[in-house]
């Protein structure tokens, strides 16, 4: 593995921060298929992005798992924004700085994501040519889930007062010297409505996989981005690539993987649910990752 910072073409003058892995018996003058893997909302590279990405690359891929801009070691302020057009790009962003690796080919690289960086690389798809095939596992379109609930039981003109709220606090950024935020998974354990999303605080807030650089908390003016975005936005007609759809039979957010694969234009498309699983289960825990790589791994070498 190798960390390095490359400059993102975007126009926002970020410096990202990610980590290369490569297969056993890397040789730099051979050329290599490539997996962008995504970080959750409120996650970083060292977690579950990144340890997918080193799976991946024990399959054969040379594999980038990075922090989005804003967040983790990748640079931006204010730090912790999570504006959803932002991260699809850093995806497509990724993407520039492979095409300048020798050992990458560039018609054989493929983009994956956990949670909403799923719905991130899902959308970067529908825009990017350059993504060859999809994976995604435990899949969240962050902006259905922040309207209509994790388990899609909010109507959306309900979220009309979470518009106003993020509304009400980019007037208090611009004349206050403390940024508003929100918990993008439970910041306490008390504060967590299921036993699923018990988990994601447990997850980001204790040494299961706790990691500096990863508060759980976005800048609430995020809010005016997230509510209205629509990862799946024009799938059903530029979504063509072949798609892999990983997701936990017990997941509450499972029906955003259905939506996804109900709407993508793509003939080559499979779903496989892993029993038993929940959403949280497929961040780390061995048997359901394995399982998850074990299905990823094979598509990607059919794909790439």
């Amino acid at each position: 593995m190798k960390k390095v910072n490359f400059p993102n073409l975007n126009g926002q003058n970020i410096s990202m921060s990610a980590v290369l892995n490569f297969p056993e018996g890397f040789d730099e003058s051979k050329s290599y298929p490539a997996v962008v893997v995504s970080h959750p909302g409120g996650g970083v590279k060292e977690q579950t992005a990144g340890l997918y990405a080193k799976k991946l690359a024990e399959q054969g891929f040379v594999t980038i798992a990075y922090d989005a801009s804003y967040q983790g070691e990748s640079t931006g302020e204010p730090r912790q924004l999570e504006n959803p057009h932002i991260r699809t790009e850093d995806v497509s962003a990724v993407i520039d700085y492979l095409t300048t690796l020798p050992y990458v080919d560039n018609d054989r690289i493929g983009a994956m994501g956990i949670c909403a960086g799923a719905g991130y690389t899902a959308n970067a798809a529908i825009n990017d040519r350059r993504i060859k095939a999809v994976g995604t596992v435990s899949l969240v379109n962050i902006g259905q889930m922040f309207r209509n609930g994790w388990e899609n039981d909010i109507k959306d003109a309900d979220a009309m007062p979470v518009i106003q709220g993020g509304s009400d606090a980019r007037t208090s950024d611009a004349s206050d010297a403390d940024i508003a935020t929100i918990p993008l998974a439970p910041l306490r354990e008390e504060d967590a409505p299921n036993e699923e999303l018990r988990e994601a605080w447990e997850y980001y807030h204790t040494d299961r996989c706790q990691y500096p650089t990863a508060p759980g908390f976005a800048t609430a003016r995020s809010l005016n981005q997230i509510i209205t975005y629509d990862a799946f936005h024009k799938a059903e007609a530029f979504f063509t690539q072949p798609l892999q759809v990983v997701a936990g039979s017990q997941a509450g957010s499972k029906w955003m993987s259905d939506d996804l694969f109900n709407r993508v234009a793509s003939t080559d498309k499979s779903f496989h649910v892993v029993e038993g699983a929940n959403h949280m289960s497929l961040y780390d825990k061995d048997n359901y990752v394995n399982e998850a790589v074990s299905v990823l791994a094979p598509f990607f070498t059919r794909t790439l």
